[in-house]
């Protein structure tokens, strides 16, 4: 499996040079996750590390930023997400990201082929930039683990949209939540709260 230190990995992100070694140790402290996946947009403990604020100073060059974390038990890519900016992801596990390009996706009716998707391995305590361009969503662990990462993201992104576009057509179908547009396969289930369905494929699994 490719590794996020292959020169693959270029046109999706790269890695950052920053100290994650706290930022491991806060997540390793947290409770288990006993089934699924759970994301919380913003932590109070990793909001009060020194990393965040490196984030919000340095990464985003002074935008106000939200420090989360995604944890649980994956292994299908179930569906792909992007946002108008790019994404910070801090691996607390050794976890696999499946990435694509929005550039692939086919806006004449808001589909994109899973045979596009490619598997990247995150060793623990790496940190990388997602570029805005780059699909993904949860990550994956092999035998049933548990993963845990860091996310970081401007503020308010991924909160429930305070206002719905007008028309409910083209890429605004795709809006899910604030700063996210998605699509669904169809074995994710995510039409259940609203999301679209334009995967076309397998539902890539590990």
């Amino acid at each position: 499996m490719k590794s996020v230190h292959d020169i693959e990995f270029k046109q999706y992100g790269r890695v950052l040079d920053v100290d994650t070694a706290e930022f491991v140790a806060t997540m390793k402290a947290k409770e288990t996750i006993k089934e699924g996946v759970v994301y919380e947009p913003s932590d109070a403990d990793l909001e009060a590390l020194p990393l965040f604020k490196q984030m919000q100073d340095e990464v985003y060059g002074g935008l106000e930023v939200e420090f989360g974390f995604c944890s649980g038990y994956n292994n299908k890519l179930n569906a792909v997400e992007y946002h108008r900016s790019s994404e910070i992801d801090i691996a607390a596990t050794d976890l696999i990201l499946m990435l694509g390009r929005q550039q692939d996706i086919d806006y004449t009716n808001n589909t994109y082929e899973t045979k596009n998707i490619e598997c990247f391995f995150v060793p623990a305590g790496t940190a990388v930039e997602l570029y805005a361009t780059t699909l993904h969503y949860a990550p994956c662990k092999e035998n049933n683990e548990e993963f845990r990462y860091g996310v970081v993201l401007p503020k308010g992104t991924n909160l429930p949209l305070q206002v719905k576009p007008v028309e409910n057509k083209g890429e605004n179908q795709l809006l899910f939540a604030a700063n996210k547009w998605l699509i669904g396969h169809s074995e994710s289930g995510v039409d259940k709260d609203g999301g679209f369905i334009g995967l076309i494929g397998e539902n890539t699994t590990i």
